[in-house]
């Protein structure tokens, strides 16, 4: 039978190690819809009236994306230091060199990267909507990629709810390619997450995102005490 001691430092070890939440350290499935708003957006709409027959082909092309296309995503945390070379994330081969993402996760000790993506499947979608017509296929390609971000909003709500467990404020989430943080990184940041075995998600020879419906992103972790480093 346990001590009261083995037991005070059972309960102790269970408070300092948070159980994961969803996303954490495997891939889930993300429940998320298109944003009308911003799918027109990504049309370069800025208010201006809309044909109502175009219109109606938006919100099509909005019903198909959430209909055929699946949303999925995994983070994990990591501890982070400054290093040579710029931020060391522990445990892995990625350093994120630059002074935007110094700034962005000064006074954090841990950070998570969180990948989402539409999935292969996505880039079959697109491209047979491009083929059946040119404005069904810029319909489709804007609905993706609100569909994507919604997704990745949703992930993010997770690794907000990780860094609430540890104690931590989140930091809003900052992309390779924001910045000076170059999309080199991107081979060794898909690497960490195990990306291309979890998501099915792999890099062009210019270190962009295949599918290209895919978001990756690093949201710091901040001890809400160092809050003005």
């Amino acid at each position: 039978m346990a001590s009261m001691g083995d037991t005070g430092r059972e309960e102790a070890a269970s408070r300092r190690v948070p159980a994961p939440v969803v996303g954490e350290g495997r891939p889930c499935a993300l429940t998320a819809s298109v944003k009308r708003r911003e799918a027109w957006a990504f049309l370069g709409h800025r208010g201006q009236p809309v044909d109502d027959r175009l219109a109606a082909r938006l919100e099509g092309a909005a019903a198909l994306c959430e209909r055929e296309l699946a949303p999925r995503g995994i983070f994990r945390v990591f501890p982070v230091r400054p290093g040579v070379g710029g931020v060391v994330v522990a445990g892995t081969s990625l350093v994120l060199p630059g002074e935007s993402i110094a700034r962005h996760l000064r006074g954090c000790e841990y950070a998570a990267l969180m990948a989402v993506t539409l999935g292969p499947s996505s880039e079959m979608v697109l491209r047979r909507e491009a083929a059946v017509s040119a404005t069904g296929g810029m319909l489709a390609d804007a609905c993706a990629s609100s569909l994507v971000e919604q997704a990745a909003g949703v992930l993010n709500e997770f690794v907000d709810e990780a860094a609430a467990q540890r104690g931590c404020a989140p930091t809003w989430r900052f992309s390779p390619g924001y910045g000076d943080l170059p999309l080199s990184v991107q081979g060794s940041f898909l690497e960490a997450l195990d990306a291309g075995r979890t998501l099915g998600m792999t890099l062009t020879a210019a270190n962009m995102l295949v599918p290209s419906k895919s978001i990756t992103a690093i949201v710091g972790f901040r001890d809400p005490a160092r809050r003005g480093e």
